[in-house]
């Protein structure tokens, strides 16, 4: 792989992060069946293929032209070991999670690491990887982590796809064609139209914040991890009952148990409408080996306030409908978007100053990570488990992330540590929730 420059909104990844507040996104996977062996032999695995895997070994460096560009590149001295670590056996997974996601990635070595976590009982262990948003997106970074776990025996090679000869536009005098032109015109137009729509619906979206203060933290520098485990089965019923996607339900679920959260702590609920950004993925279906982030997203106010179960589904199921309506490249939830407007020296130059106004923006972020349906092994051990964590951004006390993985839901919960002890609380009330709507369901069939 050849060095390239990294794309607009992977810069804006890589500056808005300090040592401070390291913004890397993670996944927690839990293998059973593990014999006391295993979890040394998965480390040695994961050392060996992260070396035939061509993206682990991609650094990023700052360069002088473009000003302020910086650039992915090989690194010449990658080493896996470098990496990837074994650690100490441990009672609790998602304790020793936090500790380490609250260690910043080193920036001089391609950003990335795997944590190996022996259970104390000896019956099971876990990874953590650790992927910063420069190198890949939460698809590309699943992409990366699936290179390095066990083949599946089953599976067949694929032959290459045909690329297609496409006839050469290029235009054979020195300069711009004349041709081309006014599509370019138009182009930076509608760009432009769309920066300002954009920037408009991030104005408004600060007007009228009704967050709770729970949902606010000043970066302590700690972490805390919490995971949540639902049937899909159970899932699948209530949404065919509610209408709408799964990813609604999902949504909603949060919404409410936020809710019970806030109530257990004693906090206020009633007038609470924390704001939430629904990262949408922009790459195009069979896009090989995509370069750079493509993201956009939806703000999505959460109807915390809303007392009934069934209620808050319909709000954000129609929320979400307008949302789809409009378009991932419209409104508040598209600010991504914008880093596309930006030059490079103006990502190092704002991105510490707008990585302090993301809660002017949202309160949290709920995030989605594709999983294979096909089981996956490390070490002869299966996944069991899967928890993705989100970036925390600035100043937020929660981010949420969720998978589906062979009829499971997992959410992986990330929170600030000092902000959220009682983390394990919110995951035990996604389960209430998701209980709470199967009986409303159950007693009011007629829901739609």
């Amino acid at each position: 792989m050849t060095a390239a420059p990294l794309a607009p909104l992977d810069l804006a990844f890589w500056t808005l992060e300090s040592v401070a507040h390291p913004m890397h996104m993670g996944a927690l996977g839990v293998f059973t069946g593990a014999a006391p062996e295993a979890p040394g032999r998965a480390a040695g695995l994961l050392t060996e293929r992260a070396e035939d895997v061509p993206g682990l070994g991609m650094r990023i460096r700052s360069v002088r032209i473009p000003m302020g560009a910086a650039v992915r590149e090989p690194d010449p001295d990658f080493d896996p070991l470098d990496h990837v670590h074994l650690t100490a056996a441990t009672k609790d997974f998602h304790a020793t999670a936090g500790e380490i996601m609250a260690a910043p990635l080193d920036r001089r070595r391609p950003p990335w690491e795997a944590h190996v976590l022996p259970a104390a009982d000896g019956t099971s262990f876990a990874v953590l990887f650790k992927f910063h948003h420069a190198l890949a997106d939460g698809l590309g970074a699943l992409m990366l982590a699936c290179g390095i776990m066990d083949p599946d025996p089953a599976a067949e090679p694929r032959a290459p796809r045909p690329v297609r000869q496409q006839p050469s536009s290029r235009w054979p005098l020195p300069g711009p064609n004349p041709l081309q032109l006014p599509g370019a015109v138009r182009r930076r137009a509608e760009e432009a139209g769309r920066a300002l729509g954009i920037a408009a619906s991030v104005v408004g979206a600060t007007l009228e914040i009704r967050t709770s203060p729970s949902l606010t933290a000043a970066a302590s520098g700690t972490r805390r991890t919490a995971g949540a485990v639902l049937d899909l089965d159970t899932v699948n019923r209530v949404r065919k009952q509610t209408g709408g996607t799964v990813n609604d339900l999902l949504i909603a679920l949060v919404a409410g148990a936020l809710r019970r959260w806030l109530d257990e702590r004693g906090a206020a609920v009633d007038d609470v409408v924390p704001r939430a950004l629904i990262p949408v993925s922009r790459r195009r279906p069979r896009t090989a080996r995509p370069q750079g982030n493509q993201l956009s997203g939806y703000l999505l106010r959460l109807p915390v306030a809303e007392p009934d179960p069934l209620a808050r589904v319909r709000r954000i199921r129609a929320d979400m409908d307008r949302n789809k309506q409009a378009g991932s490249d419209r409104g508040a939830g598209a600010v991504a978007l914008l880093a596309e407007q930006v030059p490079p020296l103006g990502h190092r130059l704002a991105g510490p100053v707008l990585a302090q106004a993301a809660r002017l923006l949202f309160d949290l972020m709920i995030t989605s990570v594709p999983l294979p349906s096909l089981g996956m092994k490390l070490a002869g051990c299966p996944l069991a488990e899967v928890y993705p964590f989100a970036p925390l951004a600035h100043g937020q006390t929660l981010a949420v992330a969720v998978s589906t993985y062979r009829g499971k839901v997992h959410y992986g919960l990330i929170a600030d540590g000092e902000a959220a002890p009682d983390l394990d609380r919110l995951a035990a009330a996604l389960g209430a929730e998701l209980d709470a709507l199967t009986t409303a369901v159950e007693q009011d069939p007629a829901v739609r």
